[in-house]
């Protein structure tokens, strides 16, 4: 299904972005040592920024770069979950164990790809789908 390709390469698209951002910020080479909050510290132990104010400092030091990559792996495992079956992702699914997995990853896959939301090629088409089943109807 076109569709869904789409939003696979869309939301990979994404990621890549992601990854080469945090890959340019330092990758895996960032520090915030406990005994310094604020303090971000490059490989060679210079320090790269300080933020002290307002908990910008733990919420940085959770957005560092090795912290971006290895959400954008775990984030990669579930698009190629889903990728085995996102042919069975449809409006209208079979009762089936395949076709329930393709659903149930299929919104997961949504709901990343709209934390990009705001991006031009994110299309709306693309919101998670909120479905009803009646069990008495199978």
């Amino acid at each position: 299904m076109t569709v869904n390709v789409d939003l696979l390469a869309f939301v990979r698209a994404r990621l890549t972005e992601e990854e080469d951002i945090a890959k340019e910020a330092g990758g895996d080479t960032w520090r915030c040592p406990m005994d310094q909050p604020g303090e971000v510290h490059d490989r060679a132990g210079g320090i790269a920024f300080v933020v002290r104010t307002h908990g910008y400092d733990q919420h940085m030091a959770r957005q560092d770069p090795a912290s971006t990559l290895r959400r954008v792996d775990t984030n990669r495992v579930l698009l190629d979950e889903y990728e085995e079956v996102a042919d069975l992702d449809t409006d209208r699914p079979a009762s089936d164990f395949a076709s329930g997995r393709a659903v149930g990853l299929g919104f997961a896959v949504r709901q990343l790809a709209a934390e990009y939301a705001g991006h031009p090629d994110y299309q709306v088409r693309w919101l998670p789908r909120f479905s009803y089943w009646d069990p008495s109807s199978a």
